[in-house]
């Protein structure tokens, strides 16, 4: 008898070990935490070690320094030295100023076109919205190039833009540059995510609590301030921090409009102090910024979680009817109009204008050429630079920026599925909820912190990777671990919509592999094809991810047109901006044709 119970229970053990082996949420789980934990964990922790270690080069720093010893040095030259307030203090200020400044800009604009195009009878809605994800598609610092060419003064030389060129009115310094310029045109590229992510809990929300409100007498402003705000606030404080991050890590756009007037954000201070080699000193910068994003995200989670309940989606929803903005409606619809196509429509056309001009500044048709889109070297013109088309240069970047951004959305649209997969199947499990929280890491780390803390893990071979810097494989890679809080959560939602009981079938019929290829791909295709998109249109008009990582042979569309700016060659500048921007829009008409996905429906299509 104990021989039969001595087996029994191994039989049990075995059972239970080769059901955790073949279930996929440990399949698919245990990797993917071990590759987060390198790729994502592994190199913070990395970073934060080597400003506490003395290094061979402190030595020319101090006479102190004790190689491979620990030490406060280099804290405390960023914190409590000469060179802090410029270093270390000027920047942070200025970056909290804009982050500040451009969620609150945002927030306004955004969060009132959702509520005009969701509850109001507003006409031409998908007009508006269209124009409303114009800037998206964009970079951001697009808007900067046009910026300059109406506001451009004479301050640090070359052509004035249209502003004092045709209407002789020269613009301020703080106009032109600096702080002001800075916060407008980040605060119009980025107002789109406050229209897409609150405009989608607005359109889930079930109408019959506002008609509940109105029927008992509550006036518009009550329901307004009771009962909207409250249910959307979640969505409010994901859209507030998502903008606050990328502002105060942008780096396009503090470094076109803010270093010349020496207007330094921590983004464009850490990219100056990589290239002045003061390495360390930047580590130290790159985890302030990281620092910085977890203290918001932990005062949100403190403003929302005395609230559990902020359900804004229930069953048997009627028909909505719409605010009615009566004589408000034409001039209301029409003022949005203006104001959108100033922001989106208008630049896109001045810079496409601005290709075609022999200089700039001078608008007489004996100034139009073809020149920066496919004419010969000529000395005379930026110095010898051929025509964009011609151009080696651009045929490189153009094939490194296809490739990554085609490499990268492809990997991330099937690993976001996969680790969805395991955070969502797995939520009741420790690996299950590891996978959820690592993967959302990156989304505390700004992109250019992120690229210094690889540039210091991948300079040399790794544990198990080789030296990848000056590589397209490198940047692939950061920029699917860039992605991962966005491509996670959209292959979890996707996961959590298809019943358990499909897979629990096939399992029962012995198939594995087959349940992936056969269920779960086609039935999450939209959200593939969703995800796909949105990484990219994020590949092709990233910048602060890569700019500290590319390489002559590496050089991509966005930092080959960031060179030529800093270099004075406008139109060649813009040519990149139109191509990019053409190359951008024709995928999203196709991925919205043929893929079913629409971005104004919400970040990723869904």
């Amino acid at each position: 008898m104990l021989g039969i119970g001595e087996a029994s229970v191994r039989t049990r053990v075995r059972n239970r070990v080769l059901n955790r082996l073949l279930n996929p949420v440990y399949v698919i789980g245990i990797p993917a935490l071990l590759m987060l934990s390198y790729l994502i964990v592994w190199p913070v922790l990395k970073i934060l070690y080597s400003t506490l270690i003395w290094k061979q080069q402190d030595v020319r720093l101090t006479a102190e320094a004790m190689p491979g010893h620990f030490t406060l040095y280099h804290w405390n030259r960023v914190l409590a030295s000469d060179m802090s307030f410029s270093l270390f203090y000027k920047p942070v200020l200025n970056s909290l100023a804009v982050g500040v400044a451009v969620s609150a800009l945002s927030l306004v604009l955004g969060c009132g076109l959702a509520w005009l195009v969701t509850r109001s009878d507003l006409p031409l809605k998908r007009a508006i919205s269209f124009l409303a994800l114009i800037p998206y598609l964009l970079p951001s610092w697009m808007l900067s190039q046009a910026w300059l060419t109406f506001f451009k003064n004479g301050k640090i030389g070359g052509t004035p833009g249209i502003l004092q060129s045709l209407l002789h009115v020269s613009p301020p310094d703080w106009l032109s540059y600096g702080f002001v310029p800075v916060v407008i045109t980040l605060s119009v590229h980025d107002s789109v995510y406050f229209f897409l992510i609150v405009g989608s809990a607005l359109s889930s929300m079930n109408s019959q609590l506002e008609e509940a409100a109105s029927v008992a007498g509550a006036r518009r402003l009550t329901v307004l301030r009771r009962i909207v705000l409250p249910l959307v606030l979640p969505s409010v404080l994901s859209g507030f921090i998502l903008i606050f991050t990328k502002a105060i890590s942008s780096y396009g756009v503090p470094a076109l409009l803010g270093t010349p007037v020496n207007f330094y954000m921590i983004s464009t201070m850490l990219y100056s102090s990589m290239r002045s080699r003061l390495t360390t000193e930047a580590n130290v910068l790159s985890l302030t910024l990281m620092l910085i994003s977890m203290l918001l995200i932990y005062l949100n989670q403190r403003m929302i979680g005395r609230r559990r309940s902020y359900v804004t989606v229930t069953g048997k929803d009627g028909p909505r009817t719409p605010i009615r903005l009566g004589r408000w409606r034409i001039p209301v619809t029409g003022a949005l109009i203006v104001l959108m196509a100033a922001g989106s429509a208008v630049p896109l056309l001045v810079l496409l204008l601005q290709t075609f001009m022999l200089k700039e500044g001078s608008y007489t048709p004996g100034n139009f050429t073809f020149h920066y889109w496919w004419g010969a070297s000529d000395p005379s013109i930026n110095t010898g630079e051929k025509g964009v088309l011609l151009n080696d240069n651009f045929l490189l970047a153009l094939k490194n920026s296809l490739q990554i951004a085609g490499a990268a959305s492809i990997a991330a649209a099937v690993i976001g599925l996969l680790l969805g997969y395991a955070a969502s199947r797995g939520k009741e499990s420790w690996i299950g909820r590891a996978v959820d929280q690592i993967s959302f890491l990156p989304y505390l780390i700004p992109g250019i912190s992120l690229a210094a803390i690889y540039i210091s893990m991948f300079a040399k071979p790794g544990l198990i990777l080789p030296a990848l810097y000056g590589t397209i494989t490198l940047l692939i890679l950061i920029t699917i671990v860039k992605e991962l809080p966005f491509t996670v959560r959209a292959g979890s939602a996707s996961m959590m919509q298809i019943g358990a009981e499909l897979e629990e079938a096939a399992r029962i019929g012995g198939a594995w592999l087959t349940r992936l290829r056969r269920i779960l791909l086609p039935l999450s295709r939209k959200s593939l094809v969703s995800t796909f998109l949105l990484v990219f249109i994020g590949g092709m008009k990233e910048m602060e991810l890569i700019i500290m990582l590319v390489t002559p042979k590496t050089e991509t569309l966005t930092t080959l047109t960031f060179y030529y700016a800093e270099k004075g060659y406008q139109q060649l500048t813009n040519v990149i901006l139109m191509i990019i921007t053409i190359i951008v829009i024709t995928v999203y008409f196709l991925a919205v044709r043929f893929g079913k996905a629409d971005l104004s429906k919400g970040i990723g299509g869904g």
